[in-house]
């Protein structure tokens, strides 16, 4: 048997480079880098070698490489991933967040961390966390929960069995997820004879699961037997590539559809039958219809509370539950009948099954009346209004400046509840929402790593001044990168999102807004500065007139460009939304609080008879 004699690092390096997406490149597209004493001798060594064949790009914050890393999975509809690499200790354990954001968002990404020496001879290294009771223990073990696959390598041979595992976990549509492989930094360095045959190239197909002929029929009967049935179409219409698969069943059979955050450009936002958003950041269009439903039919969608409203949205009496979902822990929730199947495979099998059936027309009056209510907000305000700009003014200015390649994104925050409803996407993966865990300082890095997924689109982040806080070190990384993309900042001068919440659950304004915590009037941030320090194109705008003209420049960049707004804190939407299950406080000294408790064991007591 042929062999070739590598360190371990490097052949994981090398055999990376040999696993081949469905178009022919690499599945694994390049690698995310912060050295440290954990990695730099080994993996570094390894990425050194490869560099003109492997890209490898330095981070400034672990946690932001990796969600550049996530983002460019997810633009890409999960068909290519990168690797991420970082240091032992707090290198690592910075990571974690993002794993978990991944984990959540059944993205893939390859963590490879640097871990404790496997011989144990210098113990305690740098940043070894010692566990007075268990030996094997190191700082990676949390990322055991947050992974879908994990495995620590003592031993350069284990790389022949650990990697392909690896693989199978990230191009696998029912278990895609994170992977995190812990790599003893003396393990890293040492040498194997590894088999040539290990190295060949190997392509990893998307596997389309068909769906199982019973639970085809078993679907396709529930559907006959509704008048009033709903689409809730998730992420996994995206991944699954079924938008196409999606209109033709909804045009065949005139069911109407609802977009979850991560489903939300499933169809054009013009489509009839596309009533927008769902759930406590829904339209009152798609809310109504959901409402009103006998029978609701989620495609690829976890169900998140903020879907289902609590699960009080889906209210009609004896509604019963469809899960399309190639995942049958999604497919099973909440009772539903599964459908386990790849999306556009199961689509198709249903739609045949249904000859001649077409929904209850929904009234046209639906979305006309949405739109009626909400275009308004978003118009451009008169040029003698001297009012801060709302959110819903910003979106409008960035709507108009948009076009047919525009991608925008966020992840936390008001903007999130304002795009679901008020954005129209016009084609698919136009919208880029992390909301699966609503990660603060996702933003920037995502953005970063959009517009290295498809450099030709046209990337707006949107966020606010609490998430910009939160990570903006990968603007950094971009501006020294050149990447262009738009970041709009809108200043409300806190947190005015839980602002609100805390409002509405009866507290006090407290520790949100800057103007109500500890030394916030102390604050003086100049945002359009400090963009402009670490090398983005900047500038501060007054007014939604401004920001237009600022918007059109955008383009001129050579790097990231920020363009940075003053907004009011308490405004968002009055229209649409639905209820959202947020305890409230059983005792208080304040009347407002209590006023609230009642109100929210009302709206309990009313769930439960539903």
């Amino acid at each position: 048997m042929s062999t070739i004699r590598l360190t371990a690092a490097q052949a994981m390096v090398r055999w990376l480079q040999n696993q081949l997406a469905e178009d022919g490149t690499p599945f694994i597209s390049g690698c995310w880098a912060i050295f440290g004493h954990g990695n730099v001798a080994g993996i570094g060594e390894a990425l050194h070698g490869a560099r003109d064949t492997f890209q490898t790009c330095r981070g400034h914050n672990e946690q932001g490489m990796a969600h550049a890393a996530i983002a460019y999975a997810k633009q890409l509809g999960r068909s290519h991933a990168m690797m991420v690499t970082s240091s032992i200790g707090p290198g690592a354990l910075n990571m974690v967040t993002a794993a978990g954001l991944a984990h959540v968002n059944r993205l893939p990404v390859l963590f490879v961390v640097g871990d404790v020496f496997a011989n144990r001879g210098p113990d305690p290294v740098l940043q070894q966390l010692e566990d007075f009771n268990d030996g094997t223990v190191s700082v990676n073990d949390c990322f055991r929960p947050v992974s879908r696959y994990f495995d620590r390598i003592e031993r350069p041979e284990q790389l022949l069995t650990a990697l392909p595992r690896a693989m199978r976990t990230m191009t696998d549509p029912a278990d895609c997820g994170p992977v995190t492989l812990s790599f003893c930094q003396d393990v890293q360095a040492e040498a194997y004879d590894y088999p040539a045959a290990f190295f060949e190239p190997r392509a990893w197909r998307r596997r389309r699961a068909q769906p199982d002929p019973v639970e085809v029929a078993s679907v396709a009967a529930l559907i006959k037997g509704a008048d009033s049935p709903v689409i809730v179409a998730g992420g996994g219409v995206h991944y699954g590539h079924a938008t196409e698969a999606l209109r033709r069943f909804a045009e065949a059979t005139g069911i109407p559809v609802v977009e979850t955050q991560a489903g939300k450009s499933s169809l054009p936002w013009d489509h009839p039958l596309n009533l927008g958003a769902v759930g406590v950041t829904g339209t009152a269009a798609a809310n109504a219809v959901c409402g009103s439903a006998d029978l609701v039919i989620g495609v690829g969608t976890r169900f998140q509370d903020f879907t289902t409203g609590s699960w009080a949205l889906f209210s009609r009496p004896n509604r019963k539950l469809v899960s399309l979902n190639v995942q049958a822990y999604d497919a099973m929730k909440h009772g539903a009948e599964p459908l386990a199947c790849d999306a556009e495979a199961g689509l198709a099998a249903v739609l045949a099954a249904l000859p001649g059936y077409h929904a209850k027309p929904i009234p046209a009056s639906l979305k006309a009346d949405w739109f009626s209510d909400v275009d308004q907000l978003t118009d451009a305000p008169k040029p003698d209004d001297n009012a801060l700009p709302t959110d819903s003014q910003v979106i409008g200015a960035v709507q108009r400046a948009s076009g047919p390649d525009t991608v925008v994104m966020c992840a936390a925050g008001t903007m999130p509840g304002e795009l679901h409803k008020l954005w129209k996407a016009t084609r698919p993966m136009s919208y880029h929402m992390e909301y699966g865990f609503s990660c603060m300082g996702y933003e920037i890095a995502g953005a970063l790593g959009i517009k290295m997924a498809e450099p030709d689109r046209d990337v707006v982040c949107m966020l606010g001044d609490g998430s910009y806080m939160m990570m903006n070190s990968e603007l950094a990384t971009a501006a020294m990168m050149k990447v262009p993309f738009t970041v709009v900042i809108t200043d409300n001068r806190g947190y005015g999102c839980i602002n609100r919440l805390q409002m509405s659950t009866g507290g006090a304004e407290f520790n949100n807004l800057l103007k109500d915590a500890h030394g916030g009037a102390n604050s003086r941030i100049d945002f359009a500065a400090h963009a402009a320090s670490m090398g983005a194109e900047a500038v501060k705008v007054g007014t939604i007139s401004e920001l237009e003209q600022a918007l059109a420049r955008r383009h001129e960049a050579q790097g990231p460009y920020v363009v940075v707004i003053d907004t009011d804190p308490y405004p968002s939407t009055p229209h649409g939304g639905f209820w959202w299950d947020v305890a409230v406080p059983e005792v208080s000294e304040r009347a407002e609080v209590r006023e609230k408790r009642e109100a929210y064991e009302a709206r309990i007591r009313e769930q439960a008879r539903t």
